[in-house]
């Protein structure tokens, strides 16, 4: 009978809590990812002792979720929660009008709503388990509170289960020396899902910056006054091409050709045959740290595979060399030479105006591109590098002559 209680034995190994000094451990995790049922067994860790009455690490603990009914009916009575997790002699009693747990060596635990930061005023604790703290509302006001509590024992210390978002309070958090993080996709935990759940997800969201962050367990930055919004993008996506009137592969080519190059944007874009102001992003082959042959040969192939009517190149900065390279590859391409005569953003600004009307749409597997646009604004890019597919995809729907609804 003891076998099915020892956590240790069936866990996997984003749900153990990490060796060495710490004191906040973030569980980040795709949706059914095990997330819950690793909070649970952590606090059971920390308040049981070797026999029943035996006394744990931790005496006091604050359950902490979005709303009091959350935390009750997830962290306390769910299906992974506290109760379902502790073995017939170790199961806690759930004491209504307390809003607590007692377990019968005496420890307790008292749940707490995210909506009410000064909720934390007052009580002390020695141990903290925090649910799903990126949905929290007011969740730095929170954590703030919870901080001032955890006050009791040698190490106090807080377990943190969440599907990442990018807000500020995790930002910080994971950013902080004394937190350690252990992380999984959803499909880490696949033995324990309906096949039909997960076939399903995947066929909607695979490949999207949505499915990066509640599938793969991601945290997707995002910049304020970005030019292209993770909600907006998340809405795009189709499963097959529409059939197109005009298509050209889109190439933004680096400076140099090594290793340690920018990457060389590669977009294959058309526009929708029934109307001319609408289009499609169908590919990204963008290729990093190649020659300029191999970029070219990508560039060509991508050409020949999608029947392309035009491969256009920027050409700042390699001038002739560009089309000397294409034509190396192949002598027949219908070619065209783009030089960019304003800032990225000036370029970019009219493209994130048709998104915003509706008038594009994103063929399945472009998240690498989507993260590029969403860490541009109107003050500039914010990745790292150079935005070279968010540049490509700019020169293409410049050829494509989609005009934005007037």
């Amino acid at each position: 009978m003891a076998l099915p209680f020892l956590f240790e034995f069936w866990a996997m190994d984003h749900q153990l809590p990490p060796d060495g000094d710490w004191r906040s451990w973030i569980i980040l995790g795709g949706r059914g990812a095990g997330k819950t049922r690793a909070g649970a067994e952590w606090v059971r860790a920390m308040v049981e002792g070797p026999r029943p009455l035996d006394a744990g690490r931790a005496r006091r603990v604050a359950l902490v979720a979005e709303t009091l009914d959350q935390a009750r009916d997830v962290m306390i009575f769910g299906d992974s929660g506290i109760m379902a997790c502790s073995p017939p002699d170790r199961r806690p009693k759930w004491e209504a009008t307390k809003k607590r747990l007692i377990w019968p060596n005496g420890a307790t635990a008292q749940i707490f709503s995210a909506h009410d930061p000064q909720g934390l005023r007052g009580p002390q604790f020695d141990a903290a388990w925090c649910d799903e703290l990126a949905k929290w509302r007011i969740g730095q006001d929170t954590w703030d509170m919870l901080q001032f509590a955890l006050r009791l024992g040698d190490d106090p210390r807080v377990c943190v289960t969440t599907t990442p978002r990018s807000v500020d309070v995790l930002k910080s958090l994971l950013a902080s020396p004394s937190t350690v993080m252990t992380h999984a996709p959803t499909s880490a935990n696949r033995a324990n899902l309906a096949a039909s759940f997960l076939a399903e997800v995947n066929a909607r969201y695979a490949g999207t910056r949505l499915g990066q962050q509640e599938l793969d367990g991601i945290l997707i930055d995002t910049v304020d006054g970005a030019l292209w919004r993770d909600g907006d993008l998340a809405q795009l996506s189709v499963d097959t091409c529409p059939d197109l009137s005009r298509v050209v592969v889109a190439v933004d080519p680096p400076v140099t050709g090594h290793a340690r190059s920018d990457s060389c944007g590669i977009i294959v874009a058309g526009i929708l045959a029934h109307d001319p102001t609408r289009a499609v992003v169908i590919a990204d082959y963008s290729v990093q740290g190649t020659s300029p042959l191999v970029w070219a040969q990508v560039a060509i192939d991508a050409y020949h595979t999608h029947n392309a009517d035009r491969l256009i190149a920027e050409v700042n900065q390699g001038g002739d060399l560009v089309e000397t390279v294409i034509r190396q590859v192949d002598s027949d391409v219908s070619y065209r030479a783009i030089r960019a005569s304003r800032g990225k953003v000036a370029r970019a600004e009219p493209v994130a105006a048709l998104y915003e009307q509706g008038r594009v749409q994103h063929l399945r597997g472009l998240s690498i591109l989507e993260n590029q646009m969403v860490q541009m604004s109107a003050q500039g890019y914010h990745g790292t590098g150079s935005p070279d597919r968010v540049d490509a995809l700019v020169q293409g729907f410049g050829q494509l002559v989609v005009k934005p609804a007037s």
